[in-house]
């Protein structure tokens, strides 16, 4: 039986880089804020307001926007730097062709096809003088969702890079309210957003395309050999999908800044603490707490074994780190999984 560790005082928390200002303000709302509250607490107008603040430090900021939703109408279902009494007007607009578009004419189209009474509503928010339009479509297995308008507040343009960047997230985050529309098993929607969203950090990186989900595999065998049960099995798999999560900002780091993302989540509090460890060593040379053998949590000991084992794909250069940087006993517990097959 793998020993759990013994309990640690409650680290200090590393800074959050929402509230320390550790990283630019512009920064701050990002996909990884995003799934963080999607986790806490679900809802259709969070997880746009978190698309459409991603969305907009895509554009390298300098822009603002709005979510519709098309349920028999289009609808305003959230904004971003917009004021909130625009939710639930009913808009038509530049989005009917459910196809990207960039509108040099900004808002002008926008105009053109509403009544005078809802320009008026337009002008209270500051649309008038929009210079430049960017409409993403939210499109799910055939069903057209509704989009993304992102609204340039300075004049600067668009860059093809940036444009096909927003439009690359509109169509990972699509499929994502597509399960919350429809109201589907809350635990299965929860694990593709994540899933979702890691491919989307991930496609940063060509060469990091589907670490998450090899680590999370692994883990996953591991786990369940040393005999965790089906709750704790859930948060091994969080951990795993989301342990470089923190990357998005920086190297340097980056297991403290993923882990403070999980800060508001209470029942993945395990899998926050094996995301801020899975660093450690068994040696006790690790960051950040230098915690030696089985005093590093039981789940990021699996996650260091199954992170290592993906990045070196060497079972001999694996072994290599047994009883140094890896705990020796899941190392030989995975290296007898991958003998029977």
């Amino acid at each position: 039986m793998f020993r759990r560790s013994r309990p640690q005082p409650a680290p200090a928390p590393g800074p959050d880089p929402h509230k320390s200002g550790a990283l630019p303000p512009a920064e701050a709302p990002d996909a990884t804020r995003v799934l963080a509250d999607l986790l806490a607490r679900p809802s259709m107008e969070g997880m746009l307001e978190g698309a459409l603040a991603h969305a907009v430090t895509l554009l390298g900021g300098q822009a603002q926007g709005y979510a519709v939703l098309r349920r028999g109408q289009d609808r305003v279902a959230a904004v971003f730097g917009y004021p909130k009494s625009l939710i639930g007007t009913v808009l038509s607009g530049p989005w009917a062709s459910m196809r990207p578009r960039l509108l040099p004419g900004g808002s002008r189209e926008l105009y053109e096809l509403n009544p005078p009474e809802v320009g008026a509503l337009l002008d209270q928010a500051g649309m008038r003088d929009v210079p430049l339009t960017l409409v993403v479509p939210l499109s799910d297995r055939g069903r057209n969702l509704g989009a993304l308008v992102l609204d340039r507040t300075s004049p600067e343009g668009v860059t093809p890079t940036q444009q096909e960047a927003v439009t690359r997230w509109g169509t990972a985050a699509a499929p994502l309210l597509g399960l919350l529309d429809s109201r589907d098993d809350w635990r299965q929607t929860a694990r593709q957003i994540t899933s979702a969203l890691v491919e989307a950090v991930e496609s940063r990186e060509f060469d990091a395309l589907g670490h998450g989900q090899a680590v999370a595999d692994t883990a996953m065998r591991l786990g369940r050999a040393v005999g965790l049960v089906e709750r704790e099995l859930e948060e091994l798999w969080y951990a795993a999908m989301l342990h470089d999560i923190g990357k998005l900002h920086d190297e340097a780091g980056h297991a403290q800044v993923g882990a403070n993302f999980l800060h508001g989540v209470p029942h993945l509090a395990q899998a926050q603490k094996a995301i801020r460890h899975h660093h450690e060593r068994w040696d006790g040379q690790g960051d950040p707490d230098r915690l030696v053998g089985e005093d590093i949590p039981l789940y990021a000991r699996i996650l260091a074994v199954a992170n290592a084992s993906v990045r070196l794909g060497d079972p001999q250069r694996l072994k290599a780190q047994a009883g140094q940087s890896l705990d020796p006993r899941l190392v030989g517990l995975l290296e007898k999984l991958s003998q029977s097959g």
